[in-house]
């Protein structure tokens, strides 16, 4: 069943990339432009980059987006945690979370460059604010669905607050965790993007900026598209992890 369902999946894939290269194609021919090459001149472009070149973009934007997801997802479920379990805490910063979660992001780069530089811990702190808000009240939100008295069987057999914290409340809280990874990461590779343009010369936004400052316009789009597979990359690792840890769902 599940291979049947593999199979099934890959092929919607396949369909899909194949109509989206037709459409692509079409709209090429259209303008007629060097603006807007075809998927030929693009894919030929991608196969011509230097493999170790641009690994290492590659590998500079992965760490700052795995850097940036694991320190939103820490502070995010520390705090989401504390706010689910305990009335005073959840009082105290609520009207904090709710006061600077709506502020745009984006907006926040040039302070966070200000005060953190153009170097890479700018970098990663955009990307952690990305998550940090969406976790905590994902996080707070799940263990206060948790019904009190699954605690309390626990308790009666004598769990220590680390045991229910494992059986009860980490279960609990992780699949909005992994919902909230999902609908943060198109947000974080966008702003991942924003800020490769300034101090660095390693990343995938530096390497389409780059390109397209060189007018090179296929290996502009090589970019984009080389992007993307990281991006879908990334969704179908946070899939794995939900049918790893989330079996009693799958």
């Amino acid at each position: 069943m599940v291979n049947k369902r593999k199979i099934n999946y890959g092929t919607r894939l396949l369909i899909v990339f194949f109509c989206m290269n037709v459409v692509w194609y079409i709209a090429s021919w259209l303008m007629n432009h060097v603006i807007l090459p075809n998927p030929v001149a693009v894919y030929s472009a991608l196969a011509q980059l230097g493999g170790r070149e641009i690994g290492l973009h590659v590998v500079y934007s992965l760490a700052r987006i795995f850097i940036g997801v694991i320190l939103g997802l820490i502070f995010g479920l520390l705090i989401g945690l504390l706010m689910g379990r305990s009335n005073f805490w959840n009082k105290l910063l609520d009207p904090v979370v709710y006061l600077t979660y709506p502020v745009p992001k984006i907006a926040l780069l040039p302070v966070v460059m200000l005060f953190f530089g153009l170097g890479e811990g700018s970098k990663i702190l955009m990307i952690m604010l990305i998550l940090l808000f969406q976790v905590i009240i994902s996080v707070r939100d799940g263990v206060r669905a948790i019904p009190n008295n699954t605690y309390d069987v626990l308790m009666s057999i004598g769990a220590s607050n680390m045991q229910k914290f494992w059986h009860v409340t980490l279960p609990g809280a992780l699949s909005v965790i992994l919902s909230t990874i999902r609908i943060s990461l198109g947000t974080a590779i966008s702003i991942l993007f924003f800020t490769e343009i300034y101090g660095t010369e390693h990343g995938m936004g530096y390497f389409i900026m780059d390109a397209w400052l060189r007018l090179d316009y296929p290996e502009m789009y090589a970019g984009i598209l080389l992007f993307s597979i990281v991006g879908f990359g990334l969704f179908l690792l946070v899939d794995y992890l939900d049918v790893k840890f989330m079996k009693w769902r799958n």
